[in-house]
């Protein structure tokens, strides 16, 4: 099961430590606090998530012109409990924002 970190936000004084993530489309919100909690041994509260249609893509060659789609995939929304203060760079994270890194 891959889960592909997209961003993250430390805690501040009023909101607690936030992430996103790229997942499965045919992952629940059970299984994705499971695998944070059990693999990961983060302290997960809450989980939202967000279906997203893939991409619509048309290419124009010399004779024809040729359609595709990207995957559909889903987001997760993950709210980390008020212990976890500082979302670390462990987690390996890539800066540039269209391109996420498998955890």
């Amino acid at each position: 099961m891959p889960i592909l970190l997209d961003g993250a936000k430390n805690a501040t004084k009023t909101a607690p430590a936030t992430a996103t993530f790229r997942v499965k489309p045919k992952m629940t919100k059970h299984e994705i606090k499971e695998y944070l909690t059990k693999i990961y041994n983060l302290p997960v509260k809450k989980v939202n998530t967000a279906n997203f249609a893939g991409k619509r893509k048309r290419a124009m060659g010399r004779q024809k012109i040729v359609e595709y789609k990207y995957k559909d995939f889903k987001k997760a929304f993950v709210t980390f409990d008020d212990s976890l203060k500082e979302v670390e760079e462990s987690v390996a994270w890539d800066r540039n924002p269209g391109r996420a890194t498998e955890i």
